[in-house]
């Protein structure tokens, strides 16, 4: 975990939460590590005053009105919000822990009991989304917080109705992630349906279990050429054997080819028990072996007060990092992975919650779109949302 401190420009406090240090970026705004007068810690996401317009904070609106309607228990919950504030904020619950792809990329993939663990949960906590009438749209590594009570999912930014798939997102603009999208939502169909959460499911669950996406490339146009493709097969190396078919489906390029979640669940109980151990077992030593240490937080917590008025929050932030201890039986650190760099090109949402990068930051990178051509060359980019025109793929 990484608590970057806050800078001398950033606020003390933001709607009665003292906020503590740096927690995520993304090119539209920031996250915070804030505490609540009662000693609640919280998410705090606020909007870059520069760059605050009557679009973004519509935006933001529709985004804390969806953080309304959507609960579950493996879902980060909104504690409060003011996206009439100057600059608009948010506050959800803080998860304390490493995102899937920072764990991966430290400490090596999952196995598959564990992977199938993973998808039993997120696939239950999708279903609960879908039940709400919701999509989620940008499900990946990154949005997937491993918690001290389990994986919960965060990041309601793109996320729309389903029955009408209707967002703020212009005609022909693509919004998400290219790495976990799947070809209806990167050739811009509308409206969509819950399988695009079920092929994002099937996405991060093959970076779980591989350290890799299900396509690589040197580029983004390259990339969506790859996902749009009907001829080109996802890449399935380094899954373990017995996640391959179930991998297989939720990757189908047709929509109407990929399983229910509730198949998924399925499915992945039947991984798991043919091991000996029941759902919660599993989910136990999930759990067990993602947590990050739970001093961390406590000992940023405890440093004492100054009594200079406004610095309180500035000299309580640091860096605070966990120590990389790597249980028995795990696997061996995988290759680091194209990064979850949350930089967005084209005027997206800024990035939720999630540990804040010591990378340099990518600049925004427009997006012409699919097809040949030069364009970011940058491996961080692939993971990076993108919410820009453009033209449906051929």
């Amino acid at each position: 975990m990484h608590i970057a401190p806050l800078s001398p420009d950033d606020p003390a406090e933001l709607g009665g939460y003292e906020l503590l240090g740096r927690i995520g970026q993304g090119g539209m705004g920031q996250v915070y590590l804030g505490e609540s007068p009662g000693g609640e810690p919280a998410a705090v996401k606020v909007i870059k005053p520069s760059i605050v317009d009557s679009e973004t904070r519509l935006r933001f609106a529709q985004e804390v009105e969806i953080l309304k309607t959507v609960w579950g228990a493996r879902i980060a919950a909104l504690l409060d919000a003011d996206p009439e504030a100057d600059p608009p904020w948010l506050a959800t619950e803080y998860v304390e822990g490493l995102d899937l792809s920072r764990h991966v990329a430290g400490h090596g993939p999952l196995d598959a009991l564990l992977t199938a663990s993973l998808g039993a949960t997120l696939a239950e906590a999708l279903a609960t989304v879908h039940k709400q009438g919701l999509l989620h749209r940008d499900l990946k590594p990154a949005n997937v917080l491993l918690g001290p009570n389990g994986p919960k999912v965060i990041d309601f930014g793109l996320a729309v109705f389903a029955e009408s798939s209707v967002s703020l997102t212009a005609a022909n603009t693509v919004v998400g992630t290219p790495s976990c999208m799947p070809p209806e939502q990167a050739n811009g169909e509308r409206p969509l349906t819950p399988a695009v959460d079920v092929y994002a499911l099937g996405a991060v669950l093959l970076f779980a279990a591989s350290g890799h996406a299900p396509y690589r490339a040197d580029n983004i146009h390259l990339l969506f050429h790859q996902v749009v493709d009907p001829a080109t097969a996802p890449d399935l190396s380094g899954a373990p054997e017995e996640l391959v078919p179930l991998l297989t489906a939720m990757l189908a390029h047709r929509a109407q080819d990929r399983p229910a979640l509730d198949d998924v669940v399925r499915q992945c109980r039947v991984l798991i028990e043919a091991r000996g151990l029941k759902v919660a077992q599993a989910r136990r030593r999930l759990t067990h072996h993602t947590a990050a240490p739970a001093h961390v937080l406590d000992d940023l917590l405890a440093v004492e007060r100054p009594t200079v008025p406004g610095a309180a929050a500035r000299a309580r932030a640091g860096t605070t990092d966990v120590p990389a201890d790597v249980p028995a039986g795990r696997r061996g650190p995988a290759t680091p992975t194209p990064g979850t760099a949350r930089q967005e090109p084209g005027g997206s949402r800024p990035a939720q919650q999630g540990p804040a990068s010591p990378a340099p930051p990518v600049a925004p990178t427009p997006v012409p779109g699919p097809g040949p051509g030069p364009g970011p060359t940058d491996p961080r980019l692939l993971f990076a949302r993108v919410d820009t025109p453009m033209p449906p793929a051929t």
